[in-house]
């Protein structure tokens, strides 16, 4: 996982009107916080860090602040609903050699068998890493498994020195044999409308 640099500058106001103020001016308001600190208010650009978290939610970020730089993680991010714009960002304070405990998103990979179909029912796997080694998902290899076949979380591999939080048992992927459509209601529909007796 790659370290993203962006700016960040310290505030004294607060409340609805000044977020939206901000917010015109392209800023997002933050809090930045851990460690045992005080919390900081700040604003980020929203530019920034749009870009800085294209990588994904995990991208460890280097703060650049009035008094010297600070390696943060984003824990929440909050979007408004419809205008899909930054609301808000809770930054946690990470050091270097920490471990730290995040949900990262599974990517499946390969095919599975012909005539099979692919039910996903963990899209997160929730792992402990070091904070400078996050990765951007795991990899879970479905090619050529069988119809029945599972995999669970315990079977996913894992980079070097991370440990799985979430539990072992947890249901990531099943294979699933393709369901066909009833061939009684296709019967029916495919059936010719009674005909009505002529009337005499």
């Amino acid at each position: 996982m790659s370290e993203v640099r962006l700016s960040a500058e310290s505030r004294s106001e607060f409340g609805k009107g000044f977020a939206r103020r901000i917010r015109a001016a392209g800023k997002i308001p933050a809090v930045l916080y851990g460690h045992g600190t005080d919390p900081r208010h700040l604003t980020l650009q929203s530019r920034e860090f749009s870009h800085a978290i294209k990588g994904g939610a995990n991208t460890i970020l280097t703060l650049a602040l009035p008094d010297g730089d600070e390696l943060a993680l984003a824990k929440s991010v909050v979007r408004h609903p419809l205008r899909d714009y930054f609301e808000h960002v809770d930054l946690i304070i990470v050091r270097r050699g920490e471990r730290v405990t995040v949900d990262i998103p599974v990517v499946l990979v390969g095919e599975a068998a012909p005539g099979s179909t692919v039910l996903t029912d963990a899209n997160t796997l929730s792992i402990e890493v070091e904070a400078l080694h996050i990765p951007q998902n795991l990899e879970v290899s479905i090619d050529g498994l069988e119809i029945g076949s599972q995999v669970l979380a315990s079977g996913v591999t894992l980079p070097d020195g991370a440990i799985l939080i979430s539990d072992p048992e947890t249901l990531v992927v099943a294979i699933s044999i393709v369901e066909e459509a009833d061939s009684g209601e296709e019967a029916e529909e495919a059936a010719p409308a009674e005909e009505t007796p002529e009337e005499a």
